[in-house]
């Protein structure tokens, strides 16, 4: 059975910041602009963390201390890129593995007035049955909801 193509889907939105600063409020600020509804505890969440560096793992935790992970960091490039799995099925369910995840790139480019950070949903076809779903879910004009609030963060961060 030929495998089913799903484009990649691409957003961006230029931020005040340097490349090094807009990659710092990403990585070390995720509960200032992950949006609220983008939670997969039963429990109210508590917290969101990336753990630097290749291998380690972005995740919340919530009220009493359960965690759930949302990936693992394929590459990390402080100031510059940072690629990781995106552990959801077709029914917006956390998956235990990187089995059937997709994969989120974001790249922090400098351009005139601040950094151009674009955010990629990538590989989609890998949530297999459903992944049209979620590309018609997240297709949509840029900057979206995620790096909106993103840019808001930035901008009360520095």
């Amino acid at each position: 059975m030929p495998q089913q193509t799903i484009a990649d889907v691409r957003k961006w939105v230029t931020v005040a910041a340097t490349p090094e600063e807009a990659f710092k409020v990403f990585t070390e600020r995720p509960a200032d602009w992950w949006p609220p509804s983008h939670v997969l505890l039963k429990k109210e969440r508590a917290g969101l963390a990336f753990e630097p560096g290749e291998g380690g793992r972005y995740y919340e935790w919530d009220v009493d201390g359960n965690q759930i992970d949302w990936g693992r960091i394929l590459e990390w490039v402080p100031g510059r890129r940072i690629v990781m799995t995106w552990r959801i099925n077709a029914r917006w369910e956390s998956l235990p593995t990187d089995d059937g995840a997709s994969e989120i790139e974001v790249d922090f480019e400098p351009v005139e007035g601040g950094t151009k950070v674009t955010l990629a949903h990538v590989k989609l076809h890998q949530h297999g049955e459903g992944a049209d779903r979620i590309f018609q879910a997240l297709d949509g004009p840029a900057p979206g909801e995620t790096l909106e609030r993103f840019e808001h963060a930035v901008r009360l961060a520095l």
